[in-house]
């Protein structure tokens, strides 16, 4: 039952708050040239984000033998952990969890990595004392861009979608929450662009954590707790984006 007295924020972890989008893009496509599967980096990258069940389906193609995709998601697995001791959070990706924190908003890690990468997650941001809820694959039946994960964060963490802001870097994470009407902020440092983002319904966008949070008092976030104002929904195509310099874009459709 969500508790109507309270509003959070959450968070997508990866490529969002640990620098980890492109350790994934090199991780999958080490896995797919041993399947013998030739594909470009650069169209691995613009799937990250998606589950792998979905990424695969992207990459290679619906109708394809799917008798290998649990080789590919081993092997993926297995060079991707040979990164976790080394995983880094982007710049000042904890400070924006404490200060959310501070500001009375319920920090939600709203990711869908598999519960052995989330543990090397949440030991790289070492910010486990503000982080209410967190989840993981196993909590959703969809990956993204279906709201699964976003869905079982709210009911996880007693919050009700009109009560959150989500934030996330790739336009998978700007669909997902779409599609719960909640308003999502999207990030450039997983490497998806700005326009992409905004064009996708990104309620406003930034560099980084870092930039964040230096216009954490006038993003979409000190909304929630400012009465005067209402951030409930993604723009949609068409709409202006106001960016943390001040900048507007037109998204496109």
């Amino acid at each position: 039952m969500p508790d109507d007295n309270r509003c959070g924020v959450l968070f997508d972890v990866d490529g969002t708050l640990v620098d980890t989008t492109y350790l994934h893009t090199v991780s999958w496509w080490e896995a797919l040239r041993q399947g013998d599967h030739r594909v470009p980096m650069a169209r691995i990258h613009r799937a990250i984000g998606m589950g792998s069940d979905k990424l695969l389906d992207h990459l290679l193609g619906a109708e394809r033998d799917r008798d290998a995709d649990g080789k590919l998601r081993d092997t993926h697995d297995a060079l991707y952990a040979e990164y976790w001791e080394r995983l880094a959070p982007l710049p000042r990706a904890v400070d924006l969890l404490r200060a959310c924190a501070a500001r009375g908003l319920r920090v939600v890690l709203a990711t869908s990595a598999a519960e052995h990468e989330v543990a090397a997650l949440r030991a790289a941001l070492d910010a486990d004392d503000v982080i209410d809820t967190v989840t993981s694959s196993a909590d959703a039946a969809e990956s993204k861009p279906a709201p699964d994960i976003l869905e079982a964060a709210l009911a996880q963490s007693g919050l009700a979608a009109e009560r959150v802001v989500f934030v996330g870097d790739s336009v998978w994470d700007v669909a997902a929450a779409g599609k719960l009407d909640v308003p999502c902020i999207g990030l450039t440092c997983g490497g998806t662009s700005r326009g992409e983002l905004a064009g996708s319904g990104a309620v406003a966008v930034y560099d980084d954590p870092a930039t964040l949070l230096d216009g954490l008092a006038d993003s979409a976030i000190a909304a929630l707790t400012d009465p005067t104002r209402s951030v409930r929904a993604p723009r949609r195509a068409g709409d202006t984006v106001t960016g943390p310099t001040g900048e507007k874009t037109d998204t496109e459709a």
